[in-house]
């Protein structure tokens, strides 16, 4: 299924692909447009003014994904919301150290990738490894040193 957004992927985008792509539709083609009016009509729109899945009452567009995909029942992807919607909004609404790395972290990523494509390849592996890390102390493990 293709999957629209804005271009010049941020924190928000780049967590709410991977959430796509790792829990909602595998085979995700993401295509990414600086018009909203461009959104090809076989495309479902994410993180735009105006469409279903996006920020919605004080939610970020990943919060949104979750509870629309019926995912909040996973504590580890509950609390990568709670991350990156402190990341994204940086409203002080959640306790989220990992906020501040993670947005300084993708910045620098856009700033240096050539395109969203290739940032979204890098975030992926990012993402990967954050949700590890939460389900692994979630689970009472320790990190690793």
């Amino acid at each position: 299924m293709k999957w629209a957004t804005r271009a010049r992927v941020h924190v928000d985008r780049a967590a709410s692909a991977w959430l796509i792509r790792r829990f909602i539709d595998p085979a995700a083609d993401f295509i990414f447009i600086t018009d909203p009016a461009d959104v090809p009509s076989d495309a479902t729109a994410f993180d735009m003014r105006g469409v279903e899945l996006s920020h919605h009452q004080d939610r970020c567009t990943f919060e949104t994904l979750l509870t629309r995909y019926d995912l909040t029942a996973d504590p580890a992807l509950e609390e990568i919301g709670h991350i990156i919607h402190e990341a994204d909004l940086d409203d002080g609404l959640y306790d989220a150290p990992a906020a501040a790395g993670l947005d300084v972290l993708i910045r620098g990523l856009t700033l240096a990738g050539d395109d969203d494509q290739s940032t979204l390849a890098v975030t992926n592996r990012l993402f990967d490894g954050l949700y590890e890390y939460v389900r692994q102390q979630l689970l009472g493990r320790r990190p690793p040193a």
